[in-house]
């Protein structure tokens, strides 16, 4: 099963399930950090990196004999990324977002593309846990694609946790495409449930079955799962606020470290997800 786990917004605790669950799950799973713009499994898990890549996306370079500045290029970026300027065109590369049109659209075959370096995808074991994460370069326009690629190295067969971007972008969402399920965390907090509620609506958009997860869920004033049980979104697991568990994450340890005993609630829970599946 694959599995993303996600969240409308940060700091709610999906980083720190992910990486509870599939230590939970044990040799045979696989973790997939593709939250590739604030990767943080890795502190967690500790892995061991068997394979480091470089990984490139490709950008536009202009043949400027060739141009005759007809303006299809400018035309065509929906990113606002290639601007004529006294009838040549000029790139701004930090907006490009690789998507080719440019390149399609010139008349003139003025436009070649050229592979331009915007991260590394790195991958390894966590004691018996295929891991594989993405670390995007500072100041690039898009992690989609290397979102993308991370989620290839996915193993066949094996039970797959994909560690979503927080939020309801197209970082988000290409993270949790292809997905058999995804598992919301939130925190009871009208932030949290507005949130929520912006990551449900997204998700019923592109057909994902999704169930919820509360984290700190004892601060909160019921009104996170009163909308739950409206809604017909299934909460299958509560997780009180515990110091103990703050301060271990604050050391980098993971919520089995500091508490062993939701090993088994863990592994039910997911089992349930994979009954789920077939009913």
């Amino acid at each position: 099963m694959k599995l993303a786990i996600a969240s409308g917004k940060g700091g709610t605790g999906k980083t720190s399930l992910a990486c509870a669950l599939a230590q939970a799950l044990g040799p045979g799973a696989a973790l997939l950090d593709c939250d590739v713009e604030e990767p943080d499994c890795a502190l967690f898990l500790r892995p061991e990196i068997e394979t480091e890549k470089e990984f490139s996306v490709p950008v536009p370079v202009i043949d400027a004999g060739k141009c005759k500045g007809h303006g299809r290029c400018q035309e065509v970026c929906a990113y606002n990324a290639i601007k004529l300027f006294n009838g040549k065109p000029f790139l701004f590369e930090h907006m490009c977002h690789s998507c080719g049109g440019c390149a399609l659209a010139c008349p003139e075959k003025a436009i070649a593309e050229s592979p331009h370096p915007s991260g590394k995808i790195r991958s390894g074991r966590a004691g018996g846990l295929f891991f594989a994460d993405g670390i995007m370069n500072i100041g690039e326009a898009s992690p989609v694609r290397l979102i993308k690629a991370v989620k290839k190295l996915a193993p066949p067969g094996a039970d797959v946790i994909i560690d979503c971007p927080p939020g309801t972008t197209c970082p988000m969402i290409n993270a949790v495409t292809g997905s058999d399920l995804c598992l919301l965390v939130s925190e009871p907090t009208p932030f949290g449930l507005c949130d929520l509620k912006l990551a449900v609506e997204t998700l019923e958009k592109i057909k994902i079955p999704h169930a919820l997860v509360i984290n700190r869920a004892d601060l909160g004033d019921g009104e996170m799962e009163a909308w739950c049980t409206e809604k017909g979104i299934k909460v299958l697991l509560k997780i009180p606020f515990d110091r103990e568990i703050a301060a271990a994450y604050s050391r980098g340890k993971t919520l089995l470290e500091a508490r062993p005993e939701y090993r088994p609630a863990l592994r039910s829970m997911f089992a349930a997800l994979k009954v789920r599946l077939t009913t």
